[in-house]
């Protein structure tokens, strides 16, 4: 090897050593933005979580321990009891001429009455938004893009909008004090869930359609028998929406219902320190925390464990327009 050949082999070795020491001030740059990333989720996530936090160290705490100043964060006597007292606690009119309808301590009455409406709404809200989807999806028809727009444009109407001409209508057809208002509009769609709906139908490929009607399927059967059992991430993410819609739902239950055994437990919450009658002195803030996180825990939960399929569902509807 010749002495020009040597020379241009020298630097080899620094080259490489400055590759190696960039390459480590990229790793450590690239560590400290992920450690840096990470504190400021956990910082974040804390003060996100302070509220639930102090709902469960009220709930846990007696009576006089609520108002002690400075507060406690961690109760000194830990009360359980607390649960099982907000769930059964007696309406003030739970008397001999007025009793509790069915015997049932109010909360687990407004529980009861809440899943009796939620089961509707749901099964109401996957039927009637199935369908709607399925023909904006697949069918084809004069208008279907101009009636898909149109029903688009009904979700820039804000409810305060619609809610007279509507509780009108309810009362002229007699349904006041009923879960008629309530589950009857489920039946008959949602534009946000039939657009949900829709775009995840339009990932499902049209070859499927295609050889299903060869194999002699009808348009409903299609629908039914190939669309629905591969819509189920949606339709779990439908379910999810109308559940957790009518369980947080008070505004609803405060305009159509009236009797105090038709309440759903929204109402049942915004009213659990009169139910204690005129003898309660101080709100039970230590109660009404135990009752508020007993009734949050169940859409805790189902969003915990379907969490999966509510997030793939929502990320697939935006793949094919």
């Amino acid at each position: 090897m010749n002495r020009g050949a040597l020379a241009d082999m020298a630097p080899m070795p620094d080259i490489s050593r400055r590759a190696r020491a960039a390459a480590r001030r990229a790793r450590i740059v690239r560590k400290g933005f992920a450690w840096l990333r990470i504190g400021v989720l956990v910082i974040g996530a804390f003060v996100l979580s302070v509220p639930l936090l102090w709902m469960i160290s009220t709930s846990l705490k007696d009576w006089s321990e609520v108002f002690r100043y400075p507060p406690d964060i961690i109760p000194r006597h830990i009360v359980w009891h607390n649960y099982v007292e907000a769930f059964t606690i007696k309406h003030s009119w739970g008397t001999e001429d007025m009793p509790v309808p069915g015997g049932l301590p109010p909360l687990i009455l407004f529980t009861k009455n809440t899943l009796v409406v939620a089961t509707f709404v749901v099964l109401g809200a996957i039927l009637s938004n199935s369908l709607i989807a399925f023909g904006f999806a697949r069918l084809r028809f004069v208008g279907r893009d101009v009636a898909f727009f149109a029903m688009l444009a009904t979700m820039m109407l804000p409810g305060q909008v619609t809610m007279i001409p509507i509780f009108v209508m309810f009362r002229n057809l007699g349904w006041l004090d009923t879960y008629l208002p309530l589950t009857v509009p489920a039946f008959f769609g949602s534009a946000w869930l039939a657009f949900l709906f829709r775009q995840y139908i339009m990932t499902i490929p049209l070859e499927l359609d295609d050889a299903a009607r060869i194999d002699g399927c009808s348009t409903f059967g299609i629908f039914w028998r190939l669309i629905m059992p591969l819509s189920k991430p949606i339709i779990t993410t439908i379910a999810l929406f109308s559940f957790a819609g009518v369980w947080n739902d008070y505004f609803g239950p405060l305009i159509y219902l009236t009797s105090f055994e038709k309440w759903t437990i929204s109402m049942g919450l915004a009213n659990l320190p009169s139910m204690l009658g005129p003898t309660q002195q101080v709100t039970p803030y230590h109660l009404m925390m135990a009752a508020a996180l007993s009734v949050s825990l169940p859409i805790f939960l189902i969003f915990y464990f379907l969490q999966g399929t509510f997030v793939r569902s929502i990320v697939l509807t935006g793949l094919k327009a």
